[in-house]
């Protein structure tokens, strides 16, 4: 059950790596990102497609760039990442008492 969460926050972190380095070093292409954050091309390029699909990041002829919904994502991220933090914490089981077996 936590597999996939676990899956999808790693995938989560891959995508945010990237729009990070198009945000710092626009325009960059495929190859410089994958030399750089050590991730195969492929799952460079899938991140690459999210950001697009999200309108974070769009192509140009030298790689890479941020668009005009990008800076307003950015000031959004932390809270929403605090938002979900707060849920997560709110999940634990830990000061439950003990399950009977």
């Amino acid at each position: 059950m936590i597999d996939r969460l676990e899956k999808e926050v790693d995938m989560l972190e891959r995508h945010l790596q990237v729009l990070k380095m198009v945000i710092e070093n626009e325009p960059i292409g495929i190859v410089k990102m994958s030399n750089e954050t050590g991730y195969p091309h492929h799952k460079v390029r899938y991140s690459l497609r999210v950001l697009e699909e999200e309108n974070l990041i769009e192509p140009s002829s030298q790689g890479a760039i941020t668009t005009e919904r990008t800076e307003e994502f950015v000031s959004e991220l932390d809270g929403k990442l605090d938002e979900t933090i707060e849920t997560l914490e709110g999940m634990k089981i830990d000061g439950v008492a003990e399950v009977e077996s």
